[in-house]
C-alpha cells in the first residue's frame, strides 16, 4: 500500500463515518507527522511501540497538551484499526501530557456588552450569539438560514460537537440586525444565482441526492465568505460561510481596545452564557441541554465560577466589621 493510496483511503474512511472535514484534515496531518517520525517508514510496517515511541516524544520533546496528544492517538489508532485492519495495543507504554484543571474565563455582563460595544459587522453579530445562544464558533458558522426560526425564537444546531443536534434559544437584542443581514445576504445570492452560482457546499450526500439544492437559498450559510472557492465533489464555484480566523481576529482587536485585563476569546462568550444562566437561577440540566454537553458533570464545572459559589457562600471576611481594616500603606509582614 503506498503512501498516497493510504491518505485517500484514510479520507474515504473518514467521509464514510461522517466525520468533519477538521477532524479529516486533522487525522491527515497526524498521520504524515507519524510516517516523517518514523523516517519515512509506511506505517503497515511500523510496530505498536513505534506508536508509543511517537506519542510519548509528542509529550516529553513536543510538550504538547495532553488534548493534542489524544488527537493524535485517535487518529493513529483510526488510522490502524479502519484503513489498515490492524489493532494497535492500548497497553503500549505512552508518556502521558498532563492534563491541568482549568476553571474557564467568564465575564461579567458589564465586560460581555463592553466587548460587543467594541466589535461591528459579522463577527459582532456571531459574538452575540455566542454569548446569548451558548453557541461554539463553530458552530455558529455552519448556521444556515433553514436554521434560524425566528417564529419560535430557536436555533437548531445540526451536528454539533459529538455529531448531536440540538435547539438553543434565539435571543430578542440581535434578531432585528439578524434579519437585515440576512436580507443583504439574500441580495448577494440572488446576484449570484442571476450570474450562474450561488451554489453552496452540502452535508452528506446531499448534492447527489438533490442537485439543484445547492442553489437554494434556505441552504446558504449565515455568515457566508465574501470569496468563492472550488467544492472538491462538485467541481462547483461555492460560498462557503465565513472563516473562524476573521472572528477570532475581529474578537482579539475588541479585547485589546477595551483594555480588559482577562485572557478572552470568543469560547469565553459560551463560558459567560453558562455562568450567567446559572447565576439567574435556571435549572443545571436545562444549561446541560442549551450547551449539547453529553455529561452534566462537564456542565457543573460552571459552578465553580458563580460570584457567590455554588452554594452562595460568602467570605467570612465580608461580615467582619470595617474598624481599623481600611488599607493604610505598606504594612510590615
Amino acid at each position: 500500500m503506498k503512501r498516497g493510496r493510504l491518505l485517500g483511503d484514510l479520507r474515504r474512511a473518514i467521509r464514510a463515518r461522517h466525520y468533519s472535514p477538521r477532524t479529516e484534515d486533522a487525522y491527515v496531518r497526524w498521520v504524515r507527522r507519524f510516517v516523517s517520525f518514523s523516517g519515512g517508514k509506511h506505517p503497515v510496517a511500523s510496530s505498536d511501540r513505534d506508536v508509543g515511541r511517537f506519542l510519548t516524544a509528542l509529550a516529553e520533546k513536543g510538550r504538547v497538551s495532553a488534548s493534542t496528544q489524544n488527537q493524535a492517538a485517535s487518529a493513529l489508532l483510526f488510522l490502524y484499526r479502519e484503513v489498515i485492519g490492524r489493532d494497535v495495543d492500548r497497553w503500549v507504554p505512552v508518556v502521558r501530557a498532563k492534563e491541568p484543571k482549568r476553571l474557564p474565563v467568564v465575564l461579567n455582563r458589564e465586560e460581555v456588552s463592553q466587548l460587543l460595544g467594541e466589535m461591528k459587522g459579522q463577527p459582532k453579530l456571531i459574538a452575540l450569539l455566542l454569548y446569548g445562544s451558548g453557541l461554539r464558533l463553530q458552530e455558529c458558522l455552519e448556521l444556515r438560514v433553514k436554521d434560524l426560526d425566528f417564529g419560535s425564537g430557536e436555533i437548531r444546531i445540526r451536528r454539533g460537537k459529538g455529531a448531536r443536534d440540538r435547539v438553543t434559544m434565539l435571543p430578542k437584542l440581535g434578531r432585528r440586525s439578524l434579519k437585515s443581514h440576512l436580507q443583504r445576504v439574500k441580495a448577494r445570492h440572488s446576484r449570484d444565482v442571476k450570474s450562474g452560482g450561488g451554489h453552496v457546499s452540502l452535508p452528506g450526500g446531499l448534492s447527489r441526492k438533490y442537485p439543484k439544492a445547492s442553489q437554494e437559498w434556505v441552504w446558504q450559510y449565515v455568515f457566508p465568505s465574501p470569496r468563492l472557492r472550488r467544492d472538491e465533489q462538485t467541481g462547483a464555484e461555492v460560498r462557503e460561510h465565513l472563516h473562524a480566523t476573521a472572528v477570532q481576529r475581529a474578537f482579539r482587536a475588541a479585547v485589546l481596545q477595551t483594555g480588559m485585563s482577562k485572557r478572552a476569546t470568543c469560547h469565553t462568550l459560551r463560558h459567560s452564557f453558562a455562568t450567567h444562566l446559572l447565576e439567574g437561577g435556571h435549572d443545571i440540566r436545562t444549561v446541560q441541554e442549551l450547551l449539547g454537553h453529553s455529561d452534566v458533570r462537564t456542565t457543573m464545572i460552571y459552578t465553580h465560577v458563580l460570584n457567590k459559589g455554588a452554594l452562595g457562600v460568602r467570605s467570612p471576611a465580608d461580615v467582619l466589621g470595617h474598624r481599623n481594616l481600611s488599607y493604610r500603606g505598606q504594612t510590615s509582614l
